[in-house]
């Protein structure tokens, strides 16, 4: 256990509010999160948006926000709605820098949260909160080299805990060789349960400047890692929990970099369990298409990746180096969150051009085909989810993307998928079956 810091009550050090606007109703949301007042606050960019459901039925919103994505006060907060989504407390600072640290250091970023059941004193929920953590190095952004710190709640995220504690992530042989370095790394979805009740999170693992040094976090050998948590499920002890990582091999998921000869581009996993046990996994790629793997011993280790298809032997499922999370739906179904180009439209540079590549967003429905062993899940047609017709969020502002980032709650009956809007707003949408109906492929 490391040293105690109190959690920071809000805020944000407010700028003086402009007039309300409106522009947060572009994309049509259901329910609002968080509209910043100003675009001059330290608020402005919010993004990595993940929501999850108390067994009370409240929500619990966590995001990462700042100035501007990676800036020095970079931090996690964390909101709570006891009206199933329609009205939000003032987000509270979860962690990130303080005065005491040196300038540019500290940061808090890419926070996941874990529900676990009856693991609290008198049989209470404890709800886990990870991110990453800059504990004062850069190995190549100061937002992503980090150490797996975590804080948790036994009162429905009223309440966090003082101390926090710290978890190792195991190198590979794109780590740095000092083991003093903490890795560069980040998880962006809620970890999913796996077959055996240990919970599994993806991350992307990114070279070290010791390894790739002078590249930008786009071009950089990136590779795809797993954390496993073996026994948050059933141990109450914050000492006593056990985080591995995996696959224990010198390298994780690779994709080739097809601009880069013997680098690989592979970020930004979800997992999700297959019917038979099996875990297949989605990712982004430089290759404008989207990949996956499947594992068959819990997430130890993974099949060569390969491209998503619409189904076996068909077309392939476009997308630009965004992200394309995959969710499994309480029917058993999947959706499929992604923007459905290779980066080459809407006057795209390639799949890196987030400002042209990432708008509009697409869901479309996956379902299993039973007896598949290669490729489990067949998806129907594309159907636009938000669009902001490329108009930034305020004058001045560069983001157009929508639903970079997102996460989807399950809960009581209701399906809605958390987004940010033009990583400014922060917004939900209910997702029915009717309006799902036309990007379901339908039972065979």
């Amino acid at each position: 256990m490391t040293s105690p810091a109190q959690v920071q009550q809000s805020s944000f050090d407010k700028v003086e509010p402009q007039p309300t606007a409106t522009e947060w109703l572009r994309t049509k949301p259901d329910l609002v999160v968080y509209v910043p007042d100003n675009p001059e606050s330290p608020d402005n960019t919010n993004q990595h948006f993940n929501v999850v459901a108390t067994p009370e039925g409240d929500f619990l919103a966590t995001w990462t926000t700042a100035t501007m994505e990676s800036c020095p006060d970079q931090r996690v907060v964390l909101s709570r709605s006891t009206d199933r989504g329609r009205t939000w407390s003032e987000p509270e600072v979860l962690d990130g820098p303080e005065p005491e640290d040196p300038p540019g250091t500290g940061l808090a970023s890419w926070q996941f949260l874990i529900v676990a059941p009856e693991i609290a004193p008198a049989g209470k929920t404890r709800i886990w909160c990870f991110y990453n953590k800059n504990v004062g190095v850069d190995d190549a952004r100061t937002a992503d080299t980090g150490t797996l710190r975590g804080r948790y709640s036994d009162d429905g995220g009223q309440t966090w805990s003082a101390n926090y504690h710290e978890y190792p992530i195991a190198p590979n042989s794109i780590s740095n060789p000092d083991p003093s370095i903490p890795s560069t790394w980040i998880v962006y979805q809620n970890p999913v349960v796996t077959k055996e009740r240990h919970v599994l999170a993806g991350f992307t693992r990114w070279a070290s400047n010791a390894v790739d040094p002078g590249m930008g976090m786009f071009e950089r050998h990136s590779e795809i890692c797993f954390l496993r948590f073996e026994n948050i499920l059933q141990e109450p002890d914050p000492e006593r929990l056990i985080v591995t990582t995996w696959p224990r091999a010198p390298h994780g998921i690779c994709v080739p970099n097809p601009n880069r000869p013997g680098r690989s581009t592979a970020q930004e996993p979800t997992a999700q369990t297959l019917s038979d046990g099996r875990l297949i996994s989605v990712f982004r790629t430089m290759q404008g298409r989207i990949f996956y793997s499947l594992s068959e011993d819990d997430g130890r280790s993974w099949d060569a990746p390969r491209v998503l298809r619409y189904s076996p032997g068909g077309e392939e499922l476009r997308n630009p180096l965004a992200p394309c999370p995959l969710y499994k739906l309480c029917d058993g179904r999947f959706l499929l969150v992604f923007f459905n180009n290779d980066g080459s439209v809407h006057g795209g540079l390639g799949p890196t051009d987030s400002v042209n590549v990432r708008n509009p967003s697409f869901v479309t429905v996956g379902r299993e085909i039973q007896g598949e062993t290669d490729h489990p899940i067949r998806f129907g047609s594309p159907k636009v989810f938000a669009d902001t017709d490329w108009t930034p969020p305020y004058p001045g502002g560069k983001h157009t993307q929508v639903a970079s980032y997102p996460s989807l709650l399950e809960d009581r009956g209701e399906r809605i998928l958390f987004y940010p809007d033009r990583k400014h707003f922060l917004l939900g949408k209910y997702l029915t079956d009717e309006w799902l109906d036309e990007c379901d492929p339908g039972s065979l």
